[in-house]
Parts: C-alpha cells; structure tokens; sequence
C-alpha cells in the first residue's frame, strides 16, 4: 500500500562500472516497506509529548534487503530542542536498544523517525548520529506528518542522507527521498479494517474505541456475510450457472474441512463470559459516574 506518490522519490542506480570494492559496499536503499506497528508507536509517542515539544524522535528498528529497509518497530528517544541547539540521550537510545535487541535480535537499527515535515541543521546533526549507528548502512529517516498543522496534509516521507561540499561536514548533507509502502500481516488486517471503518463511519459520535462486544458482533457478521457468498457460489457451481474453479474447490475444502474436535469449546465460552463481565461492570461504572455528576451539579445550584 503506497504512502505517497512514488514519482516524488529519486532512485539512485549504481553504475556498472565500479571497483570491486565499490560493488561489496553496501547499496543505497531504493525503497522503505513501513509496519502499522511502527506507525502506531510513533503516534502514541506524538501523543504523550509535553506541551513544550514540537516534534519527538526515535529509533527505527527492522531488518534490510538487497534493495530496501523493512521498518518493523520503533521506540522513544528522550531529546530537548531549542532554536540553536538539539541534544538526544545516547545512553537512553543505547540502553532501549540492547533491551529490544534481546528480545528480538533479527531487528536492529535502520534509522530515525520524527513527526513533522521541517527538515534543518539539526536534523542533519541527527541524521549524522544515526549513520553511525547503522555504518556501513546508510541511515533512513522518516518524517511522519500528523496533518494537525493547517495546510499540511497527512502523510509519510522516507529520506536518506548524501554528503555535500568538498570537505563534508556532519551538519551539511541532502536528504535524498524515497518510497514509502505500507505492509501489514494477515493478523493485523482485521484489526486495521476496523480502525478504518470506525473512523470513515458517518454516523460515529464519539472518538472512543468501540467495545469488545461491539467489535465480535462485527466480526460474527463478517464470518456469516462470508459464508453466505461461499454457499451461494456453490449452489451456483451445481446449478451449472457457473463454471467451477478446481483451485478454489480444493482451498474450500480444505478450510471448511478441518476438524474442529481440537477447539477448545469451553475457553471460548468462558473467554465470551468474561466479556459480558468486562461490559457490565464497564456500563455501571459510567451510569454511576453520570448519576454523581448530576447530584454535584444539582447541589450546587
């Protein structure tokens, strides 16, 4: 899934004709394949800023290809801007990545995110640290704009950093951009579904996520609408009124043939309990709550 228009980005090609030194360097990505996971933390942490922040940073964890960086998570960096200077704690990103690295040691570190689109000196001093930590990897950066500022639409942009002027310095480069994808499992489809279907609803009143029993009706009536087209291809398939596709007969039979003698029934039941539990005592803290707020009110008048 695109995040923006792929005719905004530069591709660099290597030339063919190159040292063999040259050619056992690492390549200049070409692309940025981002995860929902990531994005959702760096939003939470855009949440949780202080009032005196106009952006925050971090770290972006993930592996790479021949070709592109897969971002996969991030996590916070504390750090304190002003007009002349910036200063991120080192010691915390070190210790917050050798946390993230034990549980999971396939990711490391690709580059750096902040929200906003303003790109400066500090950005480049920031894009020069990260390089470090990546080298001989170049570094990415991705600027995530929340579209809260007025004419700044929302969005997403990928950049890495080439070197200018005869004698570089850490505070002078180009930020070269790239395409950004969005890329998402099989699991995390329905919950993304969701999000933007509750968000694009009309009718939606309130900007609180919806319960959990809310959410398994709607996941009970996707299951039932599915199961109607099956059953409604079928027919047709032995009505003659449609021509039967001898792959998708072997992928139904094998998904609505499986046992289900292994489900475990009695977890479903109770996990099912648990959640008329959870609503009920949910909707009686919040009557409670309304009723006490009317009492104050009418006390006080």
């Amino acid at each position: 899934m695109p995040l923006q228009p792929s005719s905004s980005a530069i591709h660099v090609h290597s030339s063919l004709n190159t040292s063999a030194a040259a050619q056992n360097a690492p390549r200049t990505p070409t692309s940025v394949t981002i995860h929902p996971v990531a994005l959702f933390s760096i939003l939470d942490h855009y949440l949780r800023r202080t009032d005196k922040q106009d952006r925050v940073l971090g770290t972006l964890l993930g592996t790479r290809t021949d070709s592109g960086v897969e971002v996969r998570s991030s996590f916070a960096v504390l750090h304190s801007e002003t007009s002349e200077q910036v200063a991120v704690d080192m010691d915390y990103h070190r210790t917050m990545y050798d946390l993230h690295h034990k549980v999971n040691s396939k990711e490391v570190i690709v580059g750096w995110y902040s929200t906003g689109s303003n790109l400066n000196t500090f950005s480049a001093l920031i894009q020069n640290f990260y390089s470090q930590e990546t080298a001989p990897h170049q570094a990415i950066h991705v600027a995530l704009n929340t579209g809260i500022d007025d004419g700044e639409p929302a969005g997403i942009k990928a950049y890495f950093s080439s070197p200018v002027g005869v004698f570089p310095r850490p505070e002078n480069c180009v930020f070269v951009p790239v395409p950004v994808d969005l890329r998402f499992h099989d699991a995390e489809q329905s919950g993304l579904d969701l999000l933007t279907s509750t968000a694009a609803s009309p009718s939606s009143t309130s900007n609180q996520p919806l319960a959990d029993l809310e959410i398994l009706e709607q996941s009970i009536q996707n299951v039932s609408g599915m199961l109607d087209r099956v059953l409604a291809y079928v027919r047709s398939v032995l009505a003659g009124e449609t021509k039967g596709d001898a792959a998708l007969g072997r992928y139904l039979m094998d998904t609505l043939g499986a046992s289900t003698d292994d489900l475990e029934k009695g977890g479903f039941n109770a996990s099912l309990q648990d959640t008329l539990m959870i609503s009920y005592l949910a909707n009686l803290v919040r009557a409670q709550a309304e009723v006490s707020s009317r009492l104050a009110l009418v006390t006080s008048a």
